[in-house]
């Protein structure tokens, strides 16, 4: 299969601290919500003896496709927080509301809820809190709700987070209140993620600093795990259940693979894609059952097509497209589920690398050394002032072969996606847009 592949950032926006974590709201309608959180590290002053803070802020953003003349990005509230280090959105509305989940560095599970304001605007309000235990940082959360089919009340809706003591607990919403179900010793170290399976929400995943993936019954009890995985070389520190095909887990590590589980037979992964950066997140798409966003810390992002390495292949997943715009880790990744028009033709190839010059926000350098996508850059004049995508003059790209072949002719278009990523030291919010053409089409390639 060949691909041609374009990804164009559409705005850049400065959080001004650390940003570690960006999601798209999946609860309809609501697809255009953004929320992105931060993760500041205070230190004290000479001769303190206090441990350093750590402060974040939770930004609310909407997005709207038919912004001509301005950023497509609006910026609607920020909240002052304790340091974030996960976010996730249940993805069924509870009470007739979207929820958002906080794992914050205070030791707390924050829940916040979202109001319709009488301007047609949105806002979240805090709405529920849990301290998941003392001196610790909650490290990542998940919902059960992943193949959005759950109820709209609170019933059935369960929450499953990690610490940095190494413990994983699952929570329950009450009428009133979230509501402690079970918490266990999970790992050595750093439990770094924890994930629902979205098939079976009694079985649970975590990954550990210990280097090692389990798995937990919640019917039989957390004392025992019903698997033990060793094949991660590193930290675990990104897991996530296909919503799409049962049974099917994608897997990250420090060690810079990602690994796809079929979770029926964990004793060898299905597939193994050596990635050149830490795996810190693994998104599946939303409706491509066969599309994974890889966020590579050190390298990175980066889309998997592992259609081939489902069907048994045993082959590593290659890479469709990658985005290389950010100057530091990239942490935070996540698909919109908006759908876009058209896709947007490539442009003629070039080869020399381009600025970005963001106006009032500092400089971007772009580098071009692998590239596997091509890219748009002229957004803003040279006053700062936006430039409509439909009156920008074209710009320079790069193209350059993906996974071998490379048929600028071949296929009809397959794809196009609104993606939102954010890089940690740089506290730069990326939002961006990829288009895909391949030599199959969309029915052949379900």
């Amino acid at each position: 299969m060949a691909w041609k592949s374009r990804t164009r950032s559409l705005q850049v926006f400065d959080t001004e601290q650390s940003t570690d974590s960006v999601e798209w709201c999946p609860v309809s309608p609501c697809h255009n919500i953004l929320v992105c959180g931060t993760y500041q590290l205070n230190k004290g002053t000479a001769g303190e003896e206090a441990t350093p803070s750590r402060s974040g802020r939770l930004y609310l953003f909407n997005f709207r496709q038919d912004a001509l003349m301005s950023p497509p990005l609006t910026e609607l509230q920020q909240i002052d927080t304790a340091a974030i280090l996960d976010l996730k959105w249940c993805h069924v509305p509870v009470s007739g509301k979207a929820l958002l989940g906080a794992a914050a560095a205070s030791g707390e599970l924050q829940l916040y809820g979202m109001s319709l304001n009488q301007d047609r605007s949105h806002t979240l309000k805090a709405v529920h809190s849990l301290e998941v235990g003392p001196q610790r940082l909650v490290l990542s959360l998940d919902w059960s709700t992943g193949r959005m089919n759950g109820s709209s009340g609170s019933e059935d809706v369960r929450l499953v987070c990690s610490d940095s003591a190494g413990c994983v607990s699952v929570q329950t919403m009450g009428e009133d209140s979230l509501m402690m179900l079970s918490q266990w010793k999970a790992h050595d170290f750093e439990a770094w993620i924890s994930a629902f399976s979205y098939w079976d929400s009694q079985l649970v995943y975590s990954g550990g600093d210990d280097c090692k993936l389990k798995g937990w019954d919640l019917r039989v009890g957390p004392s025992c795990p019903t698997l033990t995985s060793k094949r991660h070389s590193m930290g675990v520190c990104s897991i996530q259940s296909s919503p799409h095909r049962e049974h099917i887990l994608a897997t990250g590590s420090y060690d810079e693979q990602v690994l796809l589980w079929d979770g029926r037979n964990m004793k060898q992964p299905l597939s193994e894609s050596n990635m050149g950066g830490g795996v810190w997140r693994l998104k599946w798409h939303p409706t491509n059952p066969h599309l994974l966003l890889a966020a590579c810390m050190h390298n990175d992002f980066h889309i998997l097509h592992c259609q081939q390495a489902l069907e048994g292949s045993g082959e590593p997943c290659p890479v469709v497209t990658s985005y290389i715009l950010h100057n530091s880790l990239a942490y935070g990744a996540d698909w919109s589920r908006i759908s876009l028009d058209e896709p947007v033709p490539c442009s003629p190839p070039a080869t020399e690398p381009q600025e970005v010059t963001i106006e009032g926000r500092g400089h971007l350098r772009i580098q071009y050394e692998s590239p596997t996508a091509s890219f748009d850059t002229s957004l803003e004049d040279d006053t700062g002032r936006y430039i409509p995508e439909s009156i920008a003059a074209p710009p320079a790209s790069v193209h350059a072969p993906v996974s071998g072949s490379f048929n600028p002719q071949s296929g009809t278009p397959s794809m196009s996606s609104l993606l939102a990523t954010c890089s940690f030291y740089d506290h730069m919010l990326h939002v961006w847009r990829w288009d895909w053409t391949s030599d199959k089409t969309e029915q052949e390639m379900r």
